[in-house]
């Protein structure tokens, strides 16, 4: 997958995120500060360091555990979201 087209799915899952958590400022918050790091991580020329690895993947798999009860189309994207990171090396 090149990062246009996981650019394209990071913005659209963030749009659906941001918009049922209308709501929660705290969990919108959060969201929106992971999602700055995903951006951020897309857009790293891929010969500079990594981040630290595995703090995104737990973050966004708080997030999921913390949907999962009240959002659960959300938990289920934050984890699409995880593995589409995976496949791409982040």
């Amino acid at each position: 997958m090149d990062k246009n087209s996981l650019r394209d799915l990071v913005a659209k899952l963030h749009a659906e995120m941001t918009d049922a958590l209308r709501a929660d400022p705290k969990s919108r918050e959060s969201l929106s500060d992971m999602m700055q790091d995903i951006n951020r991580l897309i857009d790293k020329p891929a010969d500079s360091p990594a981040a630290a690895p595995g703090s995104l993947p737990d973050r966004l798999e708080r997030i999921a555990v913390q949907f999962e009860a009240n959002h659960p189309t959300l938990a289920a994207s934050a984890r699409r979201l995880i593995d589409l990171l995976g496949e791409v090396g982040i």
